[in-house]
């Protein structure tokens, strides 16, 4: 038979409380301090944009969710599903391409089959249109929570964006299509496209972020930008090539988002790219609108959940 353990091999619990405090789990990191001051922030612009770039990367896992209920909620009760972020535009496209076979319209000097030439314009379009419509709609369907929970307002500006650009995938390939079908070959100008398409969602994130402040409050601006794009369309070399004489010509000078459209289509196409720089200028002006409507919804978001509270 054994003999009994002496009682100093035993474990003792007074020992083990004595453990050196290196090997006590650390506590956890403090949660971040945000201040409120009475002082409006823009009087401290440098503090403020901070607080935005911040805020932007701080949502961005945010962002991601909501984008993902969005996109499931908004084909989880279709038949077609996906098939309706290009139905219509393909629609749109297929109405001119009707007129035109049927004489009713006389268009050339498209430089590719006018099939294609329509549908890439209509396409591209739409993608332009509902980034107009982002900013409000991603406001409008986020105003139970924004009245509800504090988190960062960026996130839902940003979960808008994210369906837009996944709608513009969709229409990509589509795009694919129609550029096999029609024997539209690319060439080198194609790798501007990506900027092109950047500078498109950059212009009308830009417009539906000025349009917040009233949009935000009165759901007339969010019902009316659909008539409005639609006579927008007709003013801007959408399913038509460029003009440079006459009212067409003036419209397309002065129209901003033209030369981003044309140069969009012409980096597809393999077409001149003689407005390759209007459109730049173009998009560094809109990047420069869209960064004061950041800094303006910031501003202003508060006022706004307090009327939508009220």
């Amino acid at each position: 038979m054994p003999s009994p353990s002496p009682i100093s091999d035993l474990p003792s619990p007074i020992s083990d409380l004595r453990s050196p405090i290196s090997d006590l789990p650390s506590p956890a990191s403090p949660l971040p301090v945000r201040v409120y001051s009475p002082e409006p922030a823009i009087q401290h612009p440098a503090i403020l944009i901070r607080d935005l770039i911040a805020d932007i990367n701080a949502g961005r896992e945010l962002a991601w969710r909501l984008f993902s209920r969005d996109l499931k909620a908004q084909y989880r009760a279709t038949y077609l599903g996906y098939v309706w972020a290009f139905l219509p535009p393909l629609v749109g496209a297929l109405t001119f391409i009707f007129l035109q076979s049927q004489g009713i319209t006389n268009i050339q000097d498209t430089g590719v089959p006018y099939a294609a030439f329509a549908m890439m314009g209509t396409l591209l379009w739409q993608t332009f249109v509902e980034a107009i419509q982002s900013p409000l709609t991603a406001l409008n369907s986020a105003k139970p929570m924004l009245a509800k929970i504090n988190f960062p307002r960026e996130a839902i500006l940003m979960a808008g964006m994210y369906m837009v650009g996944f709608n513009l995938v969709i229409r990509l390939v589509l795009v694919i299509g129609v550029m096999i079908v029609w024997k539209v070959v690319p060439g080198a100008t194609l790798v501007l496209f990506p900027i092109m398409m950047l500078g498109l969602l950059i212009c009308g994130f830009a417009i539906g972020m000025m349009l917040i402040p009233i949009g935000g409050l009165y759901g007339d601006i969010a019902r009316g930008i659909p008539i409005i794009a639609q006579f927008w369309m007709l003013l801007t070399p959408v399913v038509y090539p460029a003009r440079t004489s006459g009212l067409a010509g003036w419209l397309a000078v002065w129209n901003p988002i033209s030369p981003i459209i044309v140069t969009s289509r012409a980096s597809l196409t393999n077409q001149p790219l003689d407005q390759l720089i209007p459109a730049l200028i173009v998009i560094a002006v809109a990047f420069f609108f869209a960064t004061l409507g950041l800094i303006a919804f910031r501003l202003i978001i508060p006022h706004l959940i307090a009327r939508m509270g009220g």
